[in-house]
């Protein structure tokens, strides 16, 4: 809804009966919200005026006594924007995301699908299609974005909680956003690109005596800060909350010693579960400083990227620190000498080992290079993790007999006539095909070649002419001009983008490359002929899966008849297995179990309950 800048075709100020019937259309549109909600949002007495934009539907902005935004109108459903819903962020029902990985997909405007969301062991509280929700990330209280529910709680659950969630209308950070004048974000959680936990969250629940006092104490702490209103203005017109400075805090260290590799397994357990917050009892100053050093030299050879600099102290901490961990410890930077991430990194910096300085607009730390020629760099050795992948190698496979035949799936994507130019010139073959971090390091790789980086800006990458029709040409509109530089952090994503999307699966060797993204296999179980029931399950030829041999091996499994039917449409050509009976659950664990699909790529469905 607001992802590009729309025209105001017109703008005027409410009359006291319009603002009335806005109050009114608010009481309506949230029905437990008190009249003291409606004040703090859309106060009796305050100016009011409405924006109209350009817009295939009714849409209108309204703007209280000169501030940001509060409330948008589409098609006659009033929404409030980020703004109100940072003064009560209760106001709406709220998705809670699984991890704040899952927050970039929605700044960057896509809708929220179920996979997503964090589903509560006694499921989701009722809710029909087209109710305002917001979405909310674990640990920080302040709603991301709002929007509209795409199907009822009961369809969702006959669903099996896939698909649509949301179709976001408006997002942190949007051009309805962007907008005010007196742009803010309401804690150190909201970064470019990933909004994480509230820091002041996290150090409240290390010092915490108990949960529920520090959530009251939090609450006090929202409300002084609206009632006060202070906030400090970085150069770019942004305000930010005054807040002590973020003190990242996990748990416990139990070892200081390297562990050995893990498993994959162990390691996507570790990755799933949330990080606990506490004292670090037994473990001395000079151990938790130790052992930091670690963390940090192991992210720098393995994860920090040169090309990926200049990143907030924040994002370091969350993306890389916290990842390099060992296997089984944990880090708290307040139980190290240091007491603050910022003075830990000065300190660092101050060693020669990385340059860190403070960005004024953010308020923050940033780190922006790293001296990989230092002693301490090069005398490090990193541990060699085993990789995490969707797919169980020939040596796991001795461990685990239940897993058949190897399955691998990779994005890839193939170079257009756009980027040919650049792989050319970096001696890249421009016929084969690359994944995104091989893509990334092509136009990199032209990048330093050509010297583009602006010396007095090494987060802006200068656009010299080849480059620049390689990202923008036939892309810029019309009469526009074209840029003449990018940030870092967009020219991968940019570059990529000019590129056509496939697939790549393997099995048991054998490799197949198709266009577009891997589609999904489906199992679905349907009533025929009264009360009898039969599962289809169709899509596997995605995934290498022979139907005709899974169809025999699925007769003697389940002891029931099986029979093949070719798929009518669009995937003409491709065969369905008909399966008697209600096998769904079995049928997609023996996918799994055997064939090595992952879960994300089975979509069930039972038509069979009402």
């Amino acid at each position: 809804m607001f992802k590009k800048a729309s025209e105001v075709k017109a703008q005027q100020r409410l009359s006291g009966a319009d603002r009335k019937k806005l109050r009114r259309s608010i009481c309506e549109r949230f029905g437990h919200a008190t009249d003291a909600h409606i004040e703090s949002i859309l106060p009796a007495k305050a100016d009011v005026t409405v924006a109209k934009l350009a817009n295939p539907n009714r849409l209108h902005v309204y703007v209280v006594d000169g501030g940001p935004p509060m409330l948008f109108d589409v098609d006659g459903e009033v929404f409030p924007t980020v703004y109100a819903l940072w003064k009560l962020p209760s106001l709406l029902p709220a998705f809670i995301l699984k991890g704040a990985e899952v927050s970039r997909y929605v700044v960057g405007g896509a809708d929220l699908m179920f996979p997503g969301i964090t589903i509560p062991p006694e499921g989701l509280p009722e809710f029909e299609a087209g109710q305002p929700w917001v979405v909310k990330v674990p640990g920080n209280d302040f709603p991301i974005a709002v929007g509209t529910t795409a199907m009822s709680s009961t369809a969702a659950k006959k669903a099996g909680y896939r698909g649509k969630a949301l179709r976001i209308l408006h997002f942190y950070p949007d051009t309805l956003w962007s907008s005010a004048e007196g742009r803010y974000v309401p804690n150190a959680g909201f970064s470019e690109g990933m909004i994480s936990e509230d820091p002041s969250t996290s150090q409240q629940a290390g010092d915490g005596e108990g949960s529920a006092q520090g959530v009251d104490e939090q609450d006090q702490e929202h409300e002084q800060e609206q009632e006060q209103g202070g906030a400090n203005s970085g150069d770019d017109g942004t305000e930010i909350y005054q807040v002590t400075e973020p003190e990242y805090v996990a748990v416990d260290v139990k070892d200081l010693k390297l562990a050995p590799d893990t498993s994959a397994a162990e390691e996507a357990d570790e990755e799933c579960s949330s990080i606990e917050v506490g004292s670090s009892t037994g473990v001395s100053t000079e151990e938790m400083d130790l052992l930091l050093d670690r963390c940090l030299l192991q992210a720098l050879h393995t994860t920090v990227k040169d090309k990926d600099l200049p990143i907030p102290a924040s994002i370091l901490w969350s993306g890389h620190i916290l990842p390099a961990r060992p296997a089984g410890s944990t880090v708290d930077i307040k139980k190290s000498s240091h007491k603050k991430l910022s003075k830990w990194l000065q300190t660092k910096s101050a060693s020669g080992l990385v340059v860190a300085k403070e960005s004024k607009p953010r308020k923050e730390i940033m780190l922006c290079s790293v001296n990989r020629s230092h002693a301490l760099y090069q005398e490090f050795k990193p541990e060699k993790k085993v990789a995490t992948s969707e797919h169980t190698t020939p040596d796991s496979k001795s461990a685990n007999e239940s897993v058949q035949s190897p399955f691998e799936a990779v994005e890839v994507w193939k170079p257009t006539h756009h980027v040919a130019p650049i792989l050319n010139a970096v001696g890249a073959d421009a016929s084969k095909f690359y994944t995104a971090a091989e893509a990334s390091e092509v136009v990199f790789s032209y990048v330093d070649k050509e010297s583009l980086v602006k010396p007095d800006n090494k987060a802006v990458v200068a656009l010299d002419a080849v480059l620049c029709d390689a990202l923008f040409k036939g892309a810029v509109k019309k009469g526009s001009s074209y840029p003449s530089e990018v940030l870092k952090r967009d020219l991968g994503a940019t570059f990529l983008g000019r590129m056509q999307a496939h697939h790549k699966v393997t099995r048991d060797g054998k490799s197949v490359v198709r266009k577009g993204a891997l589609r999904c296999a489906q199992i679905i179980t349907e009533r025929r002929q009264g009360n009898k029931k039969v599962t289809r399950v169709s899509g596997l030829e995605s995934f290498l899966v022979d139907p005709d041999a899974l169809a025999a091996e699925l007769q003697k499994k389940f002891a029931c008849s099986t029979s093949l039917a070719e798929v009518p449409g669009k995937f003409k050509g491709e065969k369905e297995i008909l399966v008697q009976g209600g096998v769904i659950e079995n049928l997609g664990k023996h996918l799994v179990q055997q064939y090595g699909i992952p879960k994300k790529f089975i979509e069930i469905l039972d038509k069979t309950k009402k």
